[in-house]
């Protein structure tokens, strides 16, 4: 595939993926996000139609479908070969993330409705639960209204964590993806041998967990042979925020779960004890580690299949081959996109239709002839082998094989799979972007001396009473 994926680097929206119509998975953020893109389109409105090849009879239905990426309005070509009977166009917006443009153009587009107003929305796993559960939920259709019925999930196998996290706060679904974006350990099998005297995925799962001890332990293991265990402490922090019992909001008032207040230590640990290269995420170093080139050789990374796919694809050129993928210390996911649906789409039978068709297809399709299944395989586009990415369906994924060459040719989807299913979407709020850039940059002082463990903690909690007048239980 020609890859039209590139890194923009910033401090909190930081990796933004393209596609162009090919077999290639979203993206993600620093904050919990995904999929969140470069493309084409500059941070105003860019429209575009992409009509059927042989229109039915009758009047085509314009479906208007606003993105952050062109992945989404890509597949739609894809959706209008495969479905020449499809009476439809669809009108394409795309507004990219960069400096947190596309939000206030989408929450302004909804609440002015009328026929412009966008039929179906993407929303990514930094700002959805705005979208399913918080203020701007009132906008999106239930599935259920589309005759999208939980059955349907249940019979696709969807990763429950991206049905909790699509639902709103009564349960009513409102959104899900065709990624599944549940965590793992990726690292270097040369470092492994000579460290743990075997590659083995089954064997280095127990090397490195199960448990934050246990991998400290390996780290001090690796530190004795020269190597770092991780390349900074935001390759933990992903693992650590999203495997914690709580999210920062609880009744109202910021809490920090005990897990998450634990990443002070952690980080701490890494520094003192010269665990990692120091390194922060989504900056050169960090992708020089990737590919084998910084400071110390690192072990490994955490993080989904996208990382696999769009990340150290990209950068890890002269360690291709050399990777593998094992179960994390703990269960987590990081980003993902989940589709949603105008409310008003349901007052118009030929639309409500026509939206629905297209988010099965998308979401709930498990056929050959699906996006995931497509998306899963990487042949979403004729003649060309894309990146086999982890889809949210398992029952897709049992029956496709996610062998990678820059893993050796292991089949990710053995371990994708099981960490889908382990990965909790119950600890979110619709403040994650934000808070969590505050509380990394705080850690970051605490652990580079600047402050002490208390006072990072109180300038955190006046950080968020200051920008969203929440206040600390």
């Amino acid at each position: 595939m020609k890859s039209m994926k590139r890194v923009l680097a910033g401090l909190s929206t930081v990796l933004v993926m393209s596609s162009a119509l090919a077999g290639c998975g979203g993206g993600n953020s620093d904050s919990s996000s995904s999929g969140a893109a470069a493309t084409t389109a500059p941070a105003s409105n860019a429209a575009e139609a992409t009509e059927a090849p042989e229109a039915g009879s009758g009047e085509k239905v314009t479906i208007n479908l606003w993105s952050f990426t062109d992945e989404i309005p890509n597949m739609t070509k894809k959706y209008l070969e495969i479905h020449p009977e499809a009476n439809v166009e669809f009108k394409t917006t795309i507004v990219a993330t960069t400096d947190g443009a596309y939000q206030p153009a989408l929450d302004q587009a909804l609440a002015a409705g009328g026929k412009d107003a966008p039929d179906i929305y993407a929303t990514e796993g930094a700002f959805v639960l705005k979208y399913t559960q918080g203020d701007a939920s009132t906008f999106a259709a239930n599935y259920a209204d589309l005759g999208l019925t939980d059955q349907m999930v249940k019979d696709a196998g969807i990763a429950q964590y991206s049905v909790d996290i699509g639902s709103s706060t009564d349960g009513q679904l409102k959104g899900l993806g065709y990624q599944a974006t549940g965590g793992a350990f990726i690292y270097r099998r040369s470092l492994a041998k000579d460290v743990f005297g075997t590659d083995d995925p089954a064997k280095i799962k127990d090397e490195v967990g199960p448990g934050w001890d246990k991998f400290f332990s390996a780290a001090e293991k690796l530190k004795a042979k020269g190597y770092a265990a991780v390349s900074g402490d935001g390759d933990i922090w992903h693992a650590i925020e999203n495997s914690s019992d709580k999210g920062w909001i609880v009744d109202g008032k910021l809490h920090i779960d005990p897990k998450r207040e634990e990443f002070l230590d952690l980080s701490k640990k890494l520094k003192d004890n010269n665990y990692y290269n120091d390194t922060t995420d989504w900056q050169e170093a960090w992708f020089a580690d990737m590919n084998g080139t910084g400071e110390k050789p690192v072990f490994g990374f955490f993080g989904p299949a996208w990382l696999i796919n769009y990340t150290l694809s990209e950068h890890a050129k002269d360690t291709k081959g050399d990777w593998a993928v094992t179960e994390s210390p703990t269960g987590f996911f990081w980003g993902g996109t989940w589709l949603l649906a105008n409310k008003d789409v349901v007052k118009d039978e030929a639309k409500k239709k026509a939206v629905a068709d297209f988010i099965k297809w998308v979401t709930l399709d498990t056929t050959e002839t699906g996006l995931q299944y497509y998306w899963a395989n990487g042949t979403l586009k004729d003649g060309e082998q894309g990146a086999k990415d982890s889809v949210a369906s398992s029952v897709v994924m049992d029956k496709s094989k996610g062998d990678l060459e820059l893993v050796g040719g292991q089949n990710i989807f053995d371990i994708f799979v099981p960490a889908n299913a382990n990965a909790s979407g119950k600890n979110l709020t619709a403040f994650d972007e934000t808070i969590n850039k505050l509380w990394r940059d705080q850690v970051r002082e605490y652990t580079a001396g600047n402050k002490t463990r208390d006072k990072a903690l109180e300038t955190f909690k006046q950080q968020v009473k200051d920008q969203l007048n929440i206040d600390s239980e």
